[in-house]
C-alpha cells in the first residue's frame, strides 16, 4: 500500500486513530495465520480490530491492520449442548438473533450490542449480575492464530493454561478467529425501573443485589437522583414495551434529547448541575418483559468517552460516598450519569473481576468534553480501593500497578514472553500494560 493510499482507522469515539503499513480482511483462521506470517517476513506487527468500541489504544494497528469483516460464519450450533462456535467479526447483535432463531442466548451481556464477538471477549466486556458473570466465562472454546502463524484451539481441557490467559487477552497472544460459546436456554427478563434517590440507593444497594439476578444503577451528579434497574427471569408470555414508548424513551429521549442537552452543557458548564436536576426529577418508572438481550441492551448514539474500574464488592458504598464527596471538592461539572454494576468472581486471569466479588463504576463525558481531570480524579479514588482498570475503557495504569492487581498477571506474561517473544501483536497500549 503506498502513503498516499493508506486508511487512517478511527475507534468509536473518536479519541484514539492509527494509519497502519496495510490493511488486510482475511476470511478463514488459515487467511489470519497467513497475514501474520507474512507481517512477520516485512518486521510488522498484527492487530485486529473490532467495531472500535474500546476507548483505550487496545485496537490501533501501527504495522498491520485485520479487519475482521469476511470472520462472520456461524460454524455450528448444538441446541442439544448448548455450544455454539462463530467466527470472530460476528457482531453481538447478529450473534444474538442466530441464538433466538435456536432457542438459546447468552446468560448475560453488558448494555450494547454493536462490539464483534471477539472484540468484546478480549477486553473482558461485561453486564452486571449475581449468578451470571460476564462475557468472558461463558466461553468454552477458542481459535487463535498464534505469533508463530500457526492455528491453536484451547479450552478448559486442551491447554487450559492458554485458554485462561486469552479469554481476556487483549489480543496480545493471537489473533482469535474463532469463539465456542456455553449458551442457555432462551428466557425472557421483567425489567422494573424505577427512579429513587441516592441515600436510598446506597442503603438497600445489598438487599437489590441479593434479591435480583440483574442490579445497576445510575446517579445523576449534582442531584439527588437515582435511576435503578432490576432485571429478573420470568415465564412468558413477553410484555414489551410498545414501539412509541420504546421510540419514547430509549431512542428520542435517551439519544436524541440526551444528545441536544450535552451538545448545550458543552458549551454551557455551568448549566450542568441546572440540567441534570431537570433529568433527575424527570425520571419514570416503567416495567416490561422481553427476549433477553432486548432487555439487557439498549441503543447509544451519544458518543462519549468512559472510564470503568472495579472495586472489591464490599468496598462499593464507601468508594460512592468518597466519589460524591469529591464531587463537592472539585470544580466537576459533568452531564453523564455515572453507572454502577456488580459481577461474581471470574477465571479468566485478567478479568477485572478475576478471583473476586467485584462491583464496578463507570465514569463518561460527552465526547467532545475534555476528561483528563474528572478521568484522573475517580482513578487516584479508585486505585486506593485496589481498582482494576476496564482494558477497553480509558486509563493511565501501567504493568507495575497491574502486576500488584492481578494475582495471575505474571504468569500471563510468561506465556506472552513463550508465545510472542518477538511481540508480534504489540501495540502502543500493550506496551503500557504489560511493560515492554
Amino acid at each position: 500500500m503506498s502513503p498516499a493510499t493508506k486508511q487512517t482507522w478511527r475507534n468509536w469515539a473518536g479519541n484514539q486513530q492509527a494509519t497502519p503499513h496495510r490493511v488486510a480482511a482475511p476470511r478463514s483462521a488459515d487467511e489470519v495465520a497467513a497475514a501474520v506470517r507474512s507481517a512477520a517476513a516485512d518486521g510488522l506487527t498484527v492487530r485486529m480490530t473490532g467495531t472500535g468500541h474500546s476507548f483505550t489504544g487496545a485496537a490501533v494497528a501501527e504495522g498491520v491492520l485485520l479487519r475482521p469483516t469476511a470472520l462472520t460464519a456461524v460454524r455450528s450450533v448444538d441446541t442439544a449442548t448448548g455450544l455454539v462456535t462463530v467466527e470472530a467479526g460476528l457482531p453481538l447483535h447478529a450473534l444474538n438473533r442466530v441464538l433466538e432463531e435456536h432457542g438459546l442466548a447468552l446468560a448475560n451481556m453488558g448494555d450494547i450490542q454493536e462490539q464483534t464477538a471477539a472484540g468484546a471477549l478480549q477486553t473482558a466486556t461485561h453486564g452486571t449480575g449475581r449468578d451470571a458473570a460476564g462475557l468472558a466465562s461463558q466461553v468454552a472454546a477458542l481459535e487463535l492464530v498464534l505469533a508463530d502463524g500457526t492455528v491453536a484451539n484451547c479450552s478448559r481441557e486442551e491447554r487450559p493454561d492458554l485458554f485462561a490467559a486469552a479469554l481476556a487477552g487483549l489480543g496480545a497472544l493471537g489473533v482469535v478467529t474463532a469463539i465456542t460459546w456455553r449458551t442457555v436456554p432462551a428466557f425472557l427478563l421483567r425489567a422494573q425501573e424505577a427512579p429513587m434517590k441516592w441515600d436510598e440507593v446506597l442503603a438497600r444497594v445489598d438487599e437489590f443485589d441479593a434479591a435480583n439476578e440483574h442490579f445497576e444503577f445510575y446517579w445523576f451528579p449534582h442531584t439527588e437522583g437515582c435511576l435503578t434497574k432490576r432485571n429478573n427471569r420470568v415465564e412468558g408470555p413477553a410484555e414489551p414495551l410498545s414501539k412509541v414508548r420504546h421510540w419514547l424513551d430509549d431512542r428520542f429521549l435517551s439519544n436524541t434529547v440526551f444528545g441536544a442537552v450535552n451538545r448545550v452543557t458543552h458549551r454551557a458548564p455551568a448549566a450542568t448541575p441546572f440540567v441534570n436536576g431537570i433529568s433527575a426529577k424527570a425520571l419514570g418508572a416503567r416495567t416490561y418483559s422481553d427476549t433477553s438481550y432486548k432487555v439487557f441492551t439498549s441503543p447509544r448514539t451519544v458518543r462519549f468517552k468512559e472510564q470503568e474500574y472495579a472495586i472489591p464488592r464490599e468496598a462499593l458504598v464507601p468508594a460512592l460516598r468518597d466519589l460524591r464527596t469529591l464531587f463537592a471538592k472539585r470544580d466537576w461539572r459533568i452531564s453523564f450519569p455515572i453507572e454502577v454494576r456488580l459481577l461474581p468472581p471470574e477465571d479468566a486471569w485478567l478479568s477485572m473481576a478475576h478471583g473476586r466479588q467485584s462491583a464496578f463504576i463507570a465514569v463518561h463525558v460527552y465526547h467532545r468534553d475534555p476528561h483528563e481531570d474528572y478521568f484522573g480524579g475517580v482513578e487516584d479514588l479508585l486505585t486506593g480501593f485496589d481498582g482494576r482498570p476496564h482494558w477497553g475503557k480509558l486509563h493511565t495504569r501501567d504493568a507495575a500497578y497491574l502486576e500488584k492487581a492481578y494475582p495471575r498477571f505474571g504468569d500471563f506474561r510468561a506465556l506472552r514472553d513463550e508465545l510472542d517473544p518477538d511481540r508480534r501483536f504489540a501495540n502502543p497500549y500493550t506496551r503500557q500494560v504489560f511493560g515492554d
